[in-house]
Protein backbone atom coordinates (compact mmCIF):
# COMPACT_ATOMS: atom_id res chain seq x y z
CA UNK A 1 0.00 0.00 0.00
CA UNK A 2 1.20 3.53 -0.75
CA UNK A 3 2.77 5.23 2.24
CA UNK A 4 5.47 7.76 2.96
CA UNK A 5 8.24 5.18 2.57
CA UNK A 6 6.81 3.55 -0.58
CA UNK A 7 4.61 6.02 -2.50
CA UNK A 8 4.92 3.95 -5.70
CA UNK A 9 3.33 0.84 -4.20
CA UNK A 10 -0.17 0.62 -5.72
CA UNK A 11 -1.09 -2.84 -4.44
CA UNK A 12 -3.33 -1.68 -1.59
CA UNK A 13 -6.55 0.30 -1.60
CA UNK A 14 -4.73 3.66 -1.36
CA UNK A 15 -2.62 5.39 -3.98
CA UNK A 16 -0.28 8.36 -3.75
CA UNK A 17 -1.37 11.41 -5.79
CA UNK A 18 1.99 11.26 -7.56
CA UNK A 19 1.02 7.82 -8.84
CA UNK A 20 -2.41 8.93 -10.09
CA UNK A 21 -0.80 11.56 -12.29
CA UNK A 22 0.28 9.83 -15.48
CA UNK A 23 -2.04 6.85 -15.00
CA UNK A 24 -3.77 5.70 -18.18
CA UNK A 25 -7.53 6.11 -18.57
CA UNK A 26 -9.49 3.57 -20.62
CA UNK A 27 -13.03 3.18 -21.88
CA UNK A 28 -15.01 0.08 -20.90
CA UNK A 29 -13.70 -1.79 -23.95
CA UNK A 30 -10.13 -1.29 -22.72
CA UNK A 31 -9.21 1.34 -25.36
CA UNK A 32 -6.85 3.95 -23.99
CA UNK A 33 -8.47 7.39 -24.01
CA UNK A 34 -5.65 9.37 -22.45
CA UNK A 35 -3.88 9.77 -19.14
CA UNK A 36 -4.40 11.64 -15.89
CA UNK A 37 -2.61 14.95 -16.23
CA UNK A 38 -3.49 16.16 -12.74
CA UNK A 39 -6.03 15.81 -9.97
CA UNK A 40 -8.06 18.59 -8.37
CA UNK A 41 -8.55 18.43 -4.61
CA UNK A 42 -10.85 20.76 -2.70
CA UNK A 43 -8.46 22.48 -0.32
CA UNK A 44 -11.05 22.93 2.42
CA UNK A 45 -12.65 19.49 2.51
CA UNK A 46 -9.75 17.41 1.19
CA UNK A 47 -12.06 15.60 -1.25
CA UNK A 48 -10.77 14.80 -4.72
CA UNK A 49 -13.18 16.56 -7.11
CA UNK A 50 -11.71 15.94 -10.56
CA UNK A 51 -9.15 14.01 -12.52
CA UNK A 52 -7.88 16.14 -15.40
CA UNK A 53 -7.47 13.90 -18.43
CA UNK A 54 -4.91 14.74 -21.10
CA UNK A 55 -6.47 13.73 -24.38
CA UNK A 56 -6.26 14.20 -28.12
CA UNK A 57 -2.72 15.35 -28.75
CA UNK A 58 0.33 13.68 -30.17
CA UNK A 59 3.54 13.60 -28.12
CA UNK A 60 2.14 16.33 -25.89
CA UNK A 61 1.35 18.68 -28.78
CA UNK A 62 -2.27 19.73 -29.15
CA UNK A 63 -3.44 17.98 -26.00
CA UNK A 64 -6.79 19.04 -24.61
CA UNK A 65 -7.47 18.79 -20.90
CA UNK A 66 -10.77 17.29 -19.83
CA UNK A 67 -11.77 17.49 -16.17
CA UNK A 68 -13.66 14.35 -15.19
CA UNK A 69 -15.62 14.15 -11.95
CA UNK A 70 -13.58 11.85 -9.72
CA UNK A 71 -16.54 9.55 -9.10
CA UNK A 72 -16.56 8.73 -12.86
CA UNK A 73 -13.26 6.85 -12.55
CA UNK A 74 -12.86 3.26 -11.39
CA UNK A 75 -9.43 1.75 -10.87
CA UNK A 76 -8.88 -1.50 -12.78
CA UNK A 77 -6.07 -3.65 -11.40
CA UNK A 78 -5.86 -5.69 -14.64
CA UNK A 79 -5.19 -2.54 -16.71
CA UNK A 80 -3.25 -0.76 -13.95
CA UNK A 81 -5.26 2.32 -14.82
CA UNK A 82 -8.65 3.96 -14.56
CA UNK A 83 -11.77 3.03 -16.51
CA UNK A 84 -14.57 5.44 -17.37
CA UNK A 85 -18.02 4.77 -18.77
CA UNK A 86 -17.38 7.11 -21.72
CA UNK A 87 -16.43 6.62 -25.32
CA UNK A 88 -14.09 8.78 -27.36
CA UNK A 89 -16.86 10.87 -28.96
CA UNK A 90 -18.46 11.63 -25.58
CA UNK A 91 -15.08 12.75 -24.29
CA UNK A 92 -14.44 14.90 -27.38
CA UNK A 93 -17.76 16.68 -26.72
CA UNK A 94 -17.05 17.21 -23.03
CA UNK A 95 -15.98 20.55 -21.53
CA UNK A 96 -12.23 20.97 -21.96
CA UNK A 97 -9.44 23.50 -22.09
CA UNK A 98 -5.97 23.99 -23.54
CA UNK A 99 -2.65 23.99 -21.71
CA UNK A 100 -2.42 27.80 -21.66
CA UNK A 101 -5.80 27.93 -19.88
CA UNK A 102 -4.61 25.94 -16.88
CA UNK A 103 -4.97 28.07 -13.79
CA UNK A 104 -7.81 30.13 -15.27
CA UNK A 105 -10.93 28.05 -14.78
CA UNK A 106 -13.68 29.06 -12.29
CA UNK A 107 -16.29 27.27 -10.22
CA UNK A 108 -18.84 28.25 -12.86
CA UNK A 109 -16.91 26.14 -15.29
CA UNK A 110 -16.91 23.32 -12.76
CA UNK A 111 -20.69 23.51 -12.88
CA UNK A 112 -20.56 23.01 -16.68
CA UNK A 113 -18.47 19.86 -16.19
CA UNK A 114 -20.77 18.55 -13.47
CA UNK A 115 -23.82 19.27 -15.66
CA UNK A 116 -22.26 17.53 -18.67
CA UNK A 117 -21.57 14.36 -16.70
CA UNK A 118 -24.77 14.58 -14.67
CA UNK A 119 -22.90 14.22 -11.42
CA UNK A 120 -24.00 17.30 -9.53
CA UNK A 121 -21.62 19.20 -7.34
CA UNK A 122 -18.80 17.01 -5.99
CA UNK A 123 -18.29 16.61 -2.24
CA UNK A 124 -15.57 19.29 -2.25
CA UNK A 125 -17.90 21.87 -3.76
CA UNK A 126 -16.76 21.70 -7.36
CA UNK A 127 -14.66 24.84 -7.63
CA UNK A 128 -11.69 23.39 -9.41
CA UNK A 129 -10.00 26.78 -9.21
CA UNK A 130 -8.88 26.81 -12.82
CA UNK A 131 -10.06 30.47 -13.68
CA UNK A 132 -12.29 32.87 -15.79
CA UNK A 133 -11.72 31.79 -19.40
CA UNK A 134 -14.55 29.90 -21.10
CA UNK A 135 -14.03 26.21 -21.37
CA UNK A 136 -14.83 24.68 -24.72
Amino acid sequence: MANIEAPHDTTGDKIAASQVTGSNVYDRAGEKLGSVYDIVIDKRSGHTDYAVLSFGGFLGIGDRYHPLPWQQLRYDTQLSGYVVDLNRSQLESAPNYEAQDIGTWTGGHSRAVDDYYGTGTPPGGGDAGLGPLPIR
